[in-house]
C-alpha cells in the first residue's frame, strides 16, 4: 500500500499577510511550484486567496505535484501577476509610464493590481505610498517588477484529506491487473476508484476513473461468479 496522502488540495503557507486577502481572486495569473530553486510545475489560470494560504484550480493542480514530492522541505510557490510580459518588457513600460505621470505610487497601482492587493504590496515593496511614481528611484521601480513577476509564498503544508478533492497513494498500481481491477495478490478481491493509487488533475477525470475502474471490477467479479457458479 502506498501511503495515502492529500492531493487537489488548497496550500498553507508561512506569510501572514495573506490574511489580508482572504477572498480575493486573481485570474491570468501564472503559479509556479519551486523545491529551492528547482522549477517543479508551472500553471496557468485562476487562484484565489485564503486566511491560510492560496487555493483555486492552479494551486489544486500544483498540489498533486506537490505530493509527490513526499514532504520535501524548502518548498514555496511564485505567482506572477504579469504572464503575459517578461521581466525586461515590464520594467521598460513601467520606466516610460513613470516618467509621464506624476501619481503617487498608492493611485498608481490600481491600474497595474486588484485594489485590494494594493497594501499589501505595498508592504512587500517596502516603498511609502504617497510617493509620486516620476521620483521612484531605479532600485525601487526593479523592487516593483520583480514583485510582480515573482510574488513568493512559502508552502508549509497541503491541506488535510479531510479537505482535499482527492487523495493519492493506497493500493499500488502494480498489484493489480488493469485488464479486471484484480489483485494479482488474492484472487477473488477486486479495486476501483480512489482505493487505487491513483489521482487525476481537476476535470472530471478522478470522476471518470472512478466510473470505469468500477464499471470494470464489477464486470469482471460478477464473471468470475458466474463462471463459479
Amino acid at each position: 500500500i502506498v501511503t495515502p496522502r492529500p492531493s487537489l488540495g488548497a496550500f498553507e503557507v508561512g506569510e501572514t499577510w495573506v490574511k489580508q486577502l482572504q477572498g480575493l481572486s486573481l485570474r491570468n495569473v501564472e503559479a509556479t511550484l519551486y523545491v529551492g530553486k528547482k522549477k517543479v510545475r508551472r500553471e496557468f489560470g485562476e487562484m484565489v486567496f485564503t486566511h491560510f494560504g492560496v487555493s483555486g484550480p492552479i494551486v489544486l493542480t500544483l498540489s498533486k505535484a506537490y505530493a509527490g514530492l513526499h514532504n520535501a522541505s524548502d518548498v514555496s510557490v511564485s505567482v506572477d501577476l504579469k504572464p503575459a510580459l517578461s521581466q525586461e518588457t515590464l520594467d521598460a513600460r513601467l520606466t516610460k509610464q513613470f516618467k509621464e505621470t506624476t501619481k503617487q505610487l498608492k493611485n498608481y497601482l490600481p491600474e497595474l493590481l486588484p485594489r485590494s492587493l494594493v497594501p499589501v504590496f505595498l508592504q512587500l515593496v517596502g516603498i511609502e505610498s504617497s510617493v509620486p511614481v516620476n521620483r521612484i528611484t531605479r532600485e525601487e521601480r526593479m523592487r516593483i517588477v520583480h514583485t510582480l513577476k515573482d510574488l513568493r509564498m512559502r508552502v508549509v503544508r497541503a491541506r488535510s484529506a479531510e479537505e482535499a478533492i482527492v487523495t493519492a497513494g493506497g493500493i499500488s498500481l502494480r498489484e493489480i491487473d488493469p485488464r479486471t481491477m484484480e489483485s494479482k495478490l488474492i484472487r477473488g478481491l477486486y479495486f476501483a476508484g480512489e482505493v487505487m493509487d491513483i489521482d487525476a488533475v481537476t476535470g472530471g477525470f478522478n470522476l471518470q476513473a472512478a466510473f470505469s475502474t468500477g464499471w470494470l471490477a464489477g464486470e469482471s467479479a460478477a464473471g468470475r461468479v458466474s463462471s463459479v457458479a
